[in-house]
């Protein structure tokens, strides 16, 4: 089963991606938790629930083992039973009528990302990215990974900085060369340009 990661080709080209899929370093693989899809509604009068998956192949959101809400207080069995307009049909546990299915909605399931099958070398999950520090090749601090966006074009990083919009960093080897899980941490070896200020801010600075 595959979540959020794809392998790095053997023979990349200069700058290829590593690219990543989904949505939430490794000392802290522990305690971090992944959220792996969210319930889109009641189907049915009996209690069936429709799930938006964020896994890779979206069946294997119910193959990790249970789920739980974002508290982490409630936790959940899934059955899955069908599919239907891009979403799945299935059993949450202890869901057992239309009104409780339909409360549900935007309920957001996690796992924890202990659970989750191991990454071989440059595969990446979202949760794995997302709070590590960035830093310029010369060590000095960027900011925060808050994000990973894919807008068709690649994976982009979505770094916060202590001052002024967020950056927006493409996830290739190129730019970012370097990402220390253990250190909790990435190097970002920004191209001209990437991070000076959109023009019109730079207007009203």
């Amino acid at each position: 089963m595959a979540l959020e990661k794809l392998p790095r080709p053997e023979e990349p080209p200069a700058g290829a991606s590593r690219r990543t899929q989904g949505s939430d370093s490794s000392p802290r693989k522990a305690d971090k938790r992944v959220c792996v899809g969210v319930v889109a509604g009641a189907h049915g009068v009996r209690g069936a629930v429709r799930i938006k998956s964020f896994t890779a192949k979206p069946e294997d959101v119910a193959g990790y083992g249970p789920l739980e809400d974002e508290s982490g207080k409630q936790s959940f069995s899934l059955r899955l039973v069908g599919t239907a307009k891009g979403v799945l049909i299935g059993w949450l546990s202890g869901v057992a009528d239309r009104d409780r299915a339909e409360a549900l909605r935007g309920l957001r399931l996690y796992l924890p990302r202990a659970a989750l099958p191991p990454t071989d070398e440059e595969e990446f999950y979202h949760a794995d990215l997302i709070g590590l520090a960035a830093v310029l090749a010369d060590g000095a601090p960027l900011g925060q990974v808050k994000a990973v966006h894919d807008f068709g074009a690649g994976d982009t990083l979505e770094i916060e900085r202590p001052e002024g919009p967020p950056a927006m960093v493409p996830f290739t080897r190129q730019v970012v060369p370097v990402v220390d899980l253990d250190a909790g941490r990435l190097v970002v070896e920004p191209p001209p340009g990437l991070l000076d200020p959109i023009p019109e801010l730079k207007e009203r600075a």
